[in-house]
């Protein structure tokens, strides 16, 4: 896999590097930025301007159309760093066919191939250094895009910015999480956005979330908006279950269609397993859960990669998953994803982009 270099991108080099203040031995998620960020602005129905360009603050306007009606949206992908050095980035094609799904819904315009994967890779070969290599850690990338039409009304921005940003994180939950079944609030209806990683999806999430975390529990988990009877995805990851020798996934196009729960249903399948994307319902799984059949629940996404989940509450009762040690999909995989994206075993499936 390549990325095309059809636009020049101009490089503006830091004249202060921060390397050095990291502490790469204790990384909180998402607050410490690398020196570096990719930038392009689209106006006039092209792309143009691509810069990488030091880390700072951006100007914008108070009449900025992000602002107002919402057509922002992002990405989130992982950079790993092997042994010898060498820098991966861990399928960012995926994500990148996402984004233009996401574009297309919000009447947004897709970004090439050239800039996406193209632009993300000369970032991070610039900003290489930022890459920890400590196991359990990596690049967090964040590739994001905005209107910027400084003008109130509805409509479609005329102009939009595309940045690329990333930071060096660790684990993103450290030890398994406990969820809520929520009955009542919705995240998305069939016909809306559901299915696009936009701003809107995790803003509406934050009260129910809270409410959760006010009983007791880590996240939520969402149900269908129509009956609230199906199981839909968790805020901030999909959800996987397995029940016997079946590796279920809630689907449809009300959820994110994440590109780890996609790697994780692959490997299923070529482990000889029965891989299922369905519908799930509540039912099913608590039923499930007090017959002893639910062998294994967890949330997988790019920045949990895979989080089990040890309590799940509903109606006032909380149900109890198997002890962690016994889930040998779950941890397989943790293991074999982590192998493969450290580059310390082969990479058959051609997942690995290398910077």
């Amino acid at each position: 896999m390549s990325a095309t270099e059809q636009i020049s991108i101009r490089v503006e080099p830091t004249s202060t590097s921060r390397l050095s203040q990291v502490d790469f031995n204790n990384l909180k998620f998402g607050h410490i930025m690398s020196d570096h960020m990719l930038v392009a602005e689209y106006n006039n129905g092209k792309w143009e301007d691509v810069s990488i360009v030091p880390y700072g603050e951006l100007s914008i306007s108070p009449s900025m159309s992000a602002l107002h009606y919402g057509q922002s949206i992002f990405e989130g992908i992982k950079a790993y760093k092997f042994d010898d050095g060498t820098v991966s980035i861990f399928r960012p094609e995926k994500n990148w066919e996402r984004f233009n799904k996401s574009a297309a819904r919000l009447q947004m315009p897709e970004v090439p191939e050239d800039i996406f994967l193209g632009g993300m890779k000369q970032l991070l070969d610039i900003d290489r250094d930022w890459v920890p290599s400590k196991e359990g850690t990596s690049l967090y990338i964040r590739p994001f895009m905005f209107a910027t039409e400084s003008a109130l009304g509805v409509h479609p921005s005329i102009s939009y910015k595309f940045i690329v940003i990333t930071c060096p994180v660790g684990a993103y939950y450290s030890k398994p999480i406990s969820l809520k079944v929520e009955t009542h609030y919705t995240r998305a209806a069939e016909g809306g956005v559901g299915f696009s990683k936009n701003a809107g999806n995790y803003a509406l999430s934050l009260y129910p979330t809270q409410l959760a975390n006010d009983e007791g529990y880590d996240q939520i988990m969402w149900t269908d908006a129509l009956e609230h009877k199906y199981i839909e995805e968790a805020g901030t990851a999909n959800l996987i279950f397995r029940i016997g020798d079946n590796i279920i996934t809630p689907h449809g196009d009300t959820i994110l269609h994440g590109v780890t729960r996609r790697t994780i249903m692959q490997l299923a399948e070529e482990w000889g397993y029965k891989a299922e994307q369905r519908k799930v319902s509540v039912k099913e799984l608590i039923d499930g859960i007090e017959a002893g059949q639910v062998a294994e629940a967890f949330a997988a996404g790019t920045a949990a990669t895979i989080t089990h989940i040890d309590r799940i509450g509903f109606e006032g009762k909380d149900y109890t998953l198997p002890p962690v040690e016994g889930r040998d999909f779950s941890n397989k995989v943790l293991d074999y994803l982590n192998q493969l994206r450290y580059g310390k075993i082969d990479d058959p499936f051609g997942w690995n982009f290398i910077v």
